[in-house]
């Protein structure tokens, strides 16, 4: 048998034998199928969802690598969530930050009015709620047949009755004039730009937001888990809770519009139906559906529920999303499959080439196995092209030495071809 012959059957067998090592499971790379979410039976097709930006697995892996699904994570033997016609949702501990479960976690859906939580976290620093601020035409143009609460033009009016206005009754035209007070010099487009850096600043790379009020808008996304990272944000201000908690409040009259005063009433019916309820936030467009953010406290303890895509089949939004806070209530306090992570502890412009430490449950140490199956998988990539490389330079070195050692015995130079 040659010499080429018995290193290329030397490289044959020591790359097999690499390939089929326990070490490491051949079905590795492949992802496990998404676990089907509990939902009712889907209602008659509504309209065509927007074509969503193309998921990336870094931004999926905010929170701990099992959030990146676009099915069901919840911890293991736990009683199974109730059934919800959302197409993703999200329970967290307000307090810890620890997720307690959810349904397609980071994946796209379209907020409609729960998008005025990222006005809220934008500009309730922004703003003193004493000021006395005017209201103008163009905060007033809206979408006709749209949410709004009635302020008129050239009216003057406080901020806190504003955020009032926002937050009870989703009023559009207030999401305009609070957006455009807080843009500084650029208005409206200056508030849109810094609701988008905050999302950034809070891990919620997977929002975007085109329009202040949350009617819809070209590339305007969000995802369950991100719309918790911004509920926790509003949940952590003082105004914020006792806007949302307001069951009714009196918009002033505006005498030289010959405008009475009027009294709103909160829209969220969590406040109303839900023990211990703290607020939130309802939304609905025909492309969003309904979408909901709602908080509760029990038992000292203080969590939230966001759901995107909802249908209303035997439950509205705010009952589904009181449903999935009964199921995390009945968790142990240490159930968790993730974690929101705190405003700056993801950042990064664009997103890191790999999950921070501190996005992942449990810290550096965090990983779940099938992070360490990956990196493994990887590892054995990268054996297999150093194993092929060092066995060609193997078998080139061999036969160059063996063809030396006849050329010298023969007494023919070698000679450039």
């Amino acid at each position: 048998m040659s010499l080429t012959v018995r290193v290329s059957g030397l490289a044959v067998a020591l790359t097999a034998a690499l390939v089929a090592s326990p070490l490491v499971p051949a079905a590795s790379a492949a992802a496990a199928a998404p676990l089907p979410c509990p939902r009712p039976a889907p209602p008659a097709p509504g309209p065509t969802p927007p074509v969503t930006p193309s998921p990336d697995p870094v931004q999926r892996a905010v929170g701990g690598a099992r959030l990146a699904t676009s099915g069901l994570v919840v911890p293991p033997g736990v009683p199974a969530p109730p059934k919800v016609a959302a197409t993703s949702w999200l329970v967290a501990d307000l307090d810890s930050g620890e997720v307690l479960g959810g349904c397609g976690p980071h994946e796209y859906a379209t907020p409609a009015s729960v998008q005025k939580l990222l006005l809220a976290a934008t500009m309730l620093s922004r703003l003193d709620p004493a000021d006395v601020v005017t209201i103008t035409a163009g905060d007033l143009d809206i979408e006709p047949g749209s949410s709004a609460v009635g302020l008129v033009d050239g009216g003057r009016y406080r901020v806190d009755t504003l955020w009032l206005g926002l937050l009870l009754r989703s009023g559009n035209e207030v999401a305009n004039a609070l957006a455009r007070l807080g843009g500084g010099a650029d208005g409206m487009a200056g508030g849109l730009r810094a609701m988008n850096e905050q999302a950034r600043l809070l891990g919620a790379y997977q929002t975007h937001a085109a329009t202040p009020s949350g009617l819809d808008g070209p590339g305007q996304f969000t995802s369950a888990y991100d719309l918790a990272l911004i509920a926790r944000a509003c949940f952590a201000d003082a105004d914020f809770r006792r806007y949302v908690a307001a069951r009714e409040a009196v918009i002033p009259a505006q005498p030289r519009q010959r405008a009475k005063s009027f009294t709103i009433d909160n829209d969220n019916q969590l406040l109303y139906h839900y023990p211990g309820a703290l607020g939130g936030k309802t939304g609905y467009t025909d492309l969003a559906r309904h979408t909901y953010v709602g908080a509760a406290e029990r038992g000292g303890r203080r969590l939230v529920v966001t759901l995107l895509g909802a249908d209303v089949t035997d439950k509205r939004g705010w009952q589904q999303g009181a449903a999935l806070l009964d199921w995390g209530f009945a968790l142990p306090r240490d159930a968790s499959v993730g974690v929101l992570v705190s405003p700056g502890a993801a950042n990064a412009s664009p997103p890191p080439a790999s999950p921070p430490p501190q996005a992942l449950p449990g810290g550096a140490s965090g990983a779940e196995p099938s992070d360490q199956l990956a990196f493994a998988g990887q590892l054995r990539s990268a054996s297999l092209i150093g194993l092929a490389v060092g066995l060609t330079l193997l078998v080139v070195g061999l036969l160059g030495r063996r063809r030396r050692v006849r050329t010298a015995g023969t007494g023919n130079p070698s000679r450039p071809e």
